[in-house]
């Protein structure tokens, strides 16, 4: 247990049987009346955010939250198999977790894998990672850089907007948290 002072930004709190992580936070002291901590949470598994008021120096009860390096190894029918980096064990984790990282995770990447008391909460992708289109409309003689956007599907599956010039076969840097193209990549 802590009090609402001890209250941080990446805090994970339980509530009500929920886990919430703290987005935001202010303390106010008004010039009238008692001091209270305004903050801005995010539910760790729904990704609901919500604005709640904590008077100053309540308890609330605080979760752990352990956040491993592990491996992405292969699907397992509908669920993801993970791998500790550090003692080899693999955890299985559902595709409600995995969410939309589904989208830029390749076999063999390194993910972060948050749990509390062994339960997968959410993954953490790098924030960049390199995938190559493996369709897209091809270029007309005259695309530049500096001209429009085309969809281009990547070798995962997932769909983003690049350049007019780029052709399939190209491998493409790619924003995991904007969906956004960073540039071309060289072998």
């Amino acid at each position: 247990m802590a009090t609402s002072n001890d209250i941080k930004n990446g805090t994970v709190l339980r509530i009500d049987g929920n886990l919430w992580t703290i987005i935001e936070f202010q303390h106010v002291k008004p010039g009238k009346g008692g001091a209270f901590v305004r903050t801005k949470m995010k539910n760790v598994l729904s990704g609901k955010v919500v604005d709640k008021t904590f008077n100053a120096g309540i308890k609330v009860e605080t979760a752990s939250v352990d956040r491993r390096d592990y491996q992405y190894l292969y699907m397992d029918g509908a669920d993801y198999v993970f791998m500790d980096n550090d003692t080899y064990d693999q955890i299985t984790v559902a595709p409600e977790t995995v969410g939309d990282a589904k989208d830029f995770m390749t076999e063999g990447m390194e993910v972060m894998v948050a749990t509390n008391e062994g339960t997968p909460l959410y993954i953490e992708l790098p924030s960049s990672v390199v995938l190559e289109i493996t369709y897209t409309e091809p270029g007309l003689q005259g695309d530049r850089s500096t001209g429009g956007t085309k969809p281009a599907t990547l070798s995962t599956g997932a769909e983003i907007q690049v350049p007019l010039f780029l052709e399939q076969g190209v491998k493409v840097k790619v924003d995991t948290r904007t969906r956004d193209y960073l540039g071309r990549v060289n072998d």
